[in-house]
Formats: C-alpha cells, structure tokens, sequence
C-alpha cells in the first residue's frame, strides 16, 4: 500500500488502541475509553464507507421489546437474565439520549404497539393474562407502569386489540449516527474507512493486525466491535441474521403514528414523517435469513408489501420508494457477549438486533475492562 511517511505516523503509529467496527458499539467503545485514557491513541477501523452491519441500516426504534417478545424470553432464559436484559435496554436507550440528545437524533416518544390478528388471538389472552404481573415486576426499572390494553383505532385491518406503552419512541438513524461521528471525532479519535482487518495475531504485549491484505499495524490493545461479523476474526457463539426493509413514498394524511410491532416482534413499523417504514419477515425463511450477505428476497418483500396492503394501509394508496437490509447478530440466548477474551482483545457483540437500546451502553461497559 503506498503509504506516506506523514499518513503511517499520524495514523498507524504508536496505537494504544485500536477499535475494530465504527458502529454504534465501536463508536462508544472508543468515545469511554478517551474519557478513562485522556493520552490515549485511540484509531477506529471500518471496513465498509459507511458502518457495515445494522448501526446505519436499522429502522430506527428505540424500543426495549414488546410484552409477547417479553415472555417468549422464557423458552431460553432465566427470570433474572430477562430483567437484567429489559433493564439494560432502558438505561441504554437513557445513556445514547444523554449522549447526543433528542434533538441531533431526530427522537420522537410517540410509544409502542403491540398488535393482534385473529390468529394471535391466544397469545393476546396470554399476554393480558400476564400483564399486571410484568407490570408489577419490571416496576423498579420504569417507576411505573409498563404496558396497558389500548383502544387506540389506527384504521388497521383485522387486528381485534393491541398492547400500549408510551415509553418506547423513534430516532433518524443516519442523523443519530452523523452526530455520535462528530462526538467521538471531536475527542481527538481517528476513524479510518475501507479499512478492513484480515486477522489478528496476538504477540506478547500488542497485537498485530492485516489490514486490506496489505500491510500489518500493532497496537496494544484491540477492541472487537463487529457484531455479526466477528466470526470472521475470532471463534464466538455469533449468529448472523439478515433483517429486511422497505419504505413508502409519503402518503397523504397518514394516521399511523407511532411504533408498531406483531407477531413476537418478527414484524415491526412505524411512521417516519408522513412515509411508512416496514421490516421483519425473518421467521419466513430462518435458514435463508441466516447470512452475512446483504441483499433483499421476493419471499420477505411480497408479504411486507401484502400486510402493508391488507392489515396496515387498507384503505390507502401506497408506493414502495426504496428497500434494503442490514445484519444483525443472534445466539444461543439475548445477552450481548461483552468480555475479555485475551490479554489484549475485548469484544463487545451478539447484540440480538437491539443496537440502539444496548449499544452505547455496552461500548462503556467494554471500555470498563481496561486498566
């Protein structure tokens, strides 16, 4: 690669640490560990121009889960792992809001709606049921109730009730992530795109690092923030999982407002302005789905169009404007794997497709391991 004399010493040189990934993780990794090292040499690498993965790609809800999402925890862990995921959720989502405030990210608390169709009508059941009791026990969190039966009429099709919290809210992605680039760049932290890291190899005190297939940096200690692409630099219980979504162009007095999910949160949409934002669809093809690589399918896009025609617009004309994907990572359970994993590597991943609640919150928490 050729590189200057200027460019390999301002920035390859000398690195105390080295941030793998400039997601929502990899930014906060880097923006706590300036504020527990002020003299610090901290460099970001990313692979993609844009953060790759879900951070810039994600459908903006800034939502601890639904009351059904809730319960279906309990298949896979203990009472006390749902709490302290819940409660992580919400003090994460406090954290990235104290960090860049409402405004920069574009937050609207517009609250939550879960929704019930015909064949849900069971777990509707099950979730009321069970409702006072979450209530009673998520209490010292929220200092208030959670979640209530809404009669709230959004002019949806077949959907015979729906559970409400007015605690969830909605952000701008690329606004929220243009801001937290700001922040960290502002603390003296390079970040360096197109920049992809081949492997790493641990040496006695530092870490060496391929960059590109080009050349090799060491640096003291390295940080893995790469999330569903992890397995890729190091063995962990990683999953990736595509999440696929589409948006409107805008429609004429739109009365959905708010932030909706069905279906145990494997379909969620809400309003961005007057246009409909629609993802999920995963549990249509959970093999097919269970890829690192972007891209779109007609199997997911043709029911999202059919219940944005059927359920959610029924009465509206509608157009499709743009679709995308982004990758998130999954596992054997919900809890984020944050954790030193050598003398000098620490990773902060698996965060399940909840970025924006758990991400600021779990880069601090990694930093937190240093010295």
């Amino acid at each position: 690669m050729n590189l200057s004399y200027w460019e390999l010493d301002t920035y390859f040189k000398n690195l105390d640490f080295v941030v793998i990934g400039s997601g929502i993780v990899g930014l906060s990794t880097a923006f706590h560990l300036r504020q527990k090292h002020p003299k610090a040499k901290i460099l970001i690498l990313e692979k993609g121009k844009l953060p790759e993965g879900a951070s810039t790609k994600n459908a903006g809800f800034a939502c601890f889960g639904g009351i059904s999402e809730i319960l279906s925890y309990q298949k896979t862990q203990s009472q006390q792992e749902i709490y302290n995921l819940v409660e992580r959720r919400y003090k994460g989502l406090q954290k990235l809001r104290n960090l860049l405030g409402d405004e920069s990210m574009d937050f609207h608390p517009l609250g939550g709606y879960e929704l019930f169709r015909e064949s849900d009508r069971e777990l509707m059941h099950v979730c009321l049921d069970e409702m006072d009791h979450i209530n009673q026990w998520l209490q010292p969190i929220f200092k208030q109730d959670v979640f209530k039966s809404s009669e709230k009429d959004f002019g949806f099709e077949g959907i015979i009730g729906n559970i409400e919290t007015e605690l969830e809210g909605q952000i701008h992605t690329g606004k929220m992530m243009r801001s937290f680039v700001k922040m960290v760049v502002s603390h003296d932290i390079s970040i360096l795109n197109s920049v992809e890291v081949m492997h790493l190899e641990e040496l006695n005190t530092s870490v060496e690092l391929e960059l590109n297939h080009e050349f090799t940096i060491k640096c003291s200690k390295v940080f893995l923030c790469t999330n569903a692409f992890t397995k890729k630099l190091y063995d962990l219980d990683v999953v990736p999982a595509r999440a696929q979504v589409l948006i409107t162009k805008p429609i004429e007095n739109l009365k959905v407002i708010g932030n909706f999910h069905m279906n145990e949160g494997f379909y969620y949409f809400r309003n961005t302005g007057n246009r409909i934002l629609f993802g999920g669809g995963r549990n249509l093809d959970i093999e097919g789905e269970t890829t690192s690589e972007f891209g779109i399918t007609n199997t997911i896009q043709n029911q999202l169009e059919t219940y944005l025609r059927e359920i959610i617009l029924p009465s509206q004309e509608f157009e499709i404007e743009h679709r995308w994907s982004g990758i998130m990572a999954m596992g054997a359970d919900r809890t984020p794997i944050v954790k030193q994993l050598s003398d000098n590597v620490y990773c902060g991943v698996k965060l399940t497709g909840t970025g924006i609640a758990i991400g600021s919150l779990v880069g601090e928490e990694l930093a937190d391991l240093t010295e």
